[in-house]
């Protein structure tokens, strides 16, 4: 009954006043929402006595939040031993970056016209100097917290590149982003870091993964990924010993710069997903040995290519079960997480630095992180 109640007063007050009434709407949405959790984080409703109650509620305390809607007037929950709604804090951590990593570039003059509009209607305010100092101060001690956090044991590893444009010395350049994410022995996904630097060079991933290795980060049987200009050097003497697997969709990608004829690239991809799709490693080799002699004679570019190249996706086949083969054979986990980061980051265009491009990159991972703790497991290792 409450809760239709609820959302009958919701309902009744966006027939009334439309547009206009959303802020007030989301308001008591929240304010609901916030108060509900409390109510699940005590194990007890108001007022209710039981045995299973595991702490005790103190009334609520004002907070304004400027949203997109307007300024909202809640009502947050406090109990006695310094409970915060997660659905609050959650739903405004990207925003805060993103807007914090707009507002540098509208407050250090490297900005234009069209960033100061996107600044303004995404945020709902004018931005002050005072306001970014603070916010980014608040928002680099939490990251900085999480992306230095302690790490355990994990079974896989993907490891990731992908590029944003930075300002530096007068000049926009591609910085790289590395991403690292693992599952761990219940079969969770989790990510476990990010970089950001100007170059991918070996220098950067090695330290990158030596942050990894100095956090904790054991029990690795296989890593996965592309091949990365400086990863491989980095990855050999870092993870000295744990098998590579080279991911099989971008060794089919790669082998179409190798087809002399457009009409051969759907024969070429073809034959390499019969060889990727082979029941066991064996079968692999073999189809690998035939398709290299079917090109040797009318493509030995390709033929050699292929003989040089293609074993480096055949790991999987070797340390993993037949079940997860599909899972590990290729980068495309990582992947569908950068292109949410590279869809999320093109509204910023340009960062004026690295440490705002790390801020709001920090701030996305740190949401799906969060969100595949609550998903059911991504495999089962057992």
């Amino acid at each position: 009954p409450e809760q239709h109640a609820l959302l009958e007063q919701t309902l009744a007050l966006l027939g009334e006043e439309g547009y206009d009434g959303f802020g007030k709407a989301l308001e008591i949405l929240i304010n609901a929402t916030m108060a509900l959790e409390r109510t699940h984080y005590l194990n007890a409703g108001h007022y209710e006595r039981t045995a299973e109650r595991e702490g005790y509620a103190n009334g609520y305390k004002p907070k304004t939040l400027n949203t997109r809607v307007g300024t909202l007037n809640l009502q947050v929950p406090q109990t006695r031993d310094g409970f915060y709604p997660s659905s609050l804090e959650k739903g405004t951590r990207s925003e805060r970056a993103l807007k914090a990593s707009l507002a540098e570039m509208y407050v250090n003059g490297v900005s234009t016209r069209k960033v100061t509009k996107i600044t303004e209607e995404l945020c709902g305010l004018e931005v002050t100097s005072a306001q970014v100092s603070r916010v980014t101060a608040e928002l680099d001690k939490h990251f900085k917290s999480w992306r230095s956090r302690k790490l355990g044991a994990y079974r896989y590893l993907w490891l990731d590149a992908r590029y944003e444009k930075v300002r530096y010395e007068n000049c926009v350049v591609d910085c790289a982003v590395l991403v690292a994410m693992g599952v761990n022995e219940n079969g969770n996904r989790e990510v476990l870091g990010v970089s950001v630097s100007l170059s991918e060079a070996e220098v950067h991933w090695r330290e990158f993964l030596q942050g990894l290795q100095a956090r904790g980060l054991s029990g690795v049987t296989l890593i996965i990924s592309d091949a990365h200009t400086g990863l491989g050097a980095a990855r050999a003497a870092v993870f000295s010993g744990i098998p590579w697997q080279r991911c099989q969709f971008h060794l089919q990608q790669n082998a179409q710069a190798y087809v002399s004829h457009v009409a051969q690239r759907t024969e070429v991809a073809g034959k390499i997903r019969a060889i990727f799709n082979a029941p066991s490693l064996e079968d692999a080799q073999r189809l690998l040995k035939l398709t290299v002699n079917y090109y040797a004679e009318t493509n030995r570019k390709l033929a050699d290519w292929m003989e040089d190249n293609l074993e480096e996706g055949f790991t999987v086949f070797s340390v993993a079960p037949p079940a997860l083969w599909k899972k590990l054979r290729t980068s495309n986990p990582i992947e569908r997480l950068n292109r949410e980061i590279k869809r999320r980051t093109k509204v910023a265009v340009i960062f004026p630095n690295t440490e705002a491009c790390l801020r709001l990159v920090t701030a996305i991972l740190i949401e799906h992180t969060e969100d595949w703790q609550t998903d059911k497991r991504y495999m089962t290792l057992e």
